[in-house]
């Protein structure tokens, strides 16, 4: 009997042997999943981060050249501004040199009148002694 009892502890320490044998080779296989899934999720993390990086740096670089183009903009608004102006005081100093023109040609017209009179009287007066 005592045979018999020590063959069912070994044949019962044999088949918990052969489970947590089982169990532990489970375990690694779990182990081993898991460690793959983990490193492809770090890639995917590190490929991530990667692709913002280069995203924030063109983002800035894009700012700063909008900023650029806005500054630039500004300029050349204050550049038309002063363009206009000088060309409305142009436009003045203009409209003034062709009404003193005007002025000058009418003093002209009317000096030639009195020339004319005058040089009408003169070979009047020449022609009667």
């Amino acid at each position: 009997m005592e045979e018999s009892i020590k063959n069912r502890v070994i044949l019962i320490l044999a088949i918990l042997a052969a489970i947590f044998f089982i169990g532990t080779i489970g375990s690694c296989s779990n182990a081993h999943r898991l460690k793959i899934a983990r490193d492809a999720e770090m890639t995917k993390r590190l490929d991530l981060e990667e692709i913002m990086t280069k995203f924030m740096q063109e983002k800035a670089a894009s700012d700063a050249k909008t900023k650029s183009l806005a500054q630039q903009l500004e300029e050349e608004k204050a550049g038309h501004e002063a363009t206009k102006k000088a060309l409305q005081q142009e436009q003045l100093v203009n409209q003034s040199l062709n009404e003193e023109l005007q002025k000058v040609t009418k003093l002209k017209e009317a000096l030639e009148e009195d020339l004319k009179e005058a040089l009408v009287k003169s070979k009047s007066t020449r022609a009667k002694p």
